[in-house]
């Protein structure tokens, strides 16, 4: 165990860190996956722009890099079309 108040503090802190990556992430797999097994158009139009949105903030926040993201919603468009 650390010895140091602000070793302890950071790791607090990468505890906490943890667990919200691991929430984000999690929330926007779930998110995608729903998306892409929607077969109905109307109701996948309606889903793209949320799921757009959180894309672009975890890119934003460097949680996933920016062209994966960009990537993600070019598949995810590309299938909406598909319809």
């Amino acid at each position: 165990m650390a010895n140091h108040k602000s070793s302890i503090k950071r790791i607090r802190q990468d505890q906490k860190k943890r667990l919200q990556n691991r929430y984000y992430g999690r929330t926007m797999r779930n998110a995608v996956r729903t998306i892409r097994l929607t077969t109905d158009k109307k109701e996948a139009e309606e889903m793209f722009p949320k799921v757009a949105k959180m894309v672009d903030k975890l890119a934003k926040k460097n949680f996933i890099h920016w062209k994966k993201a960009a990537n993600l919603k070019s598949k995810i468009a590309k299938h909406i079309n598909s319809l």
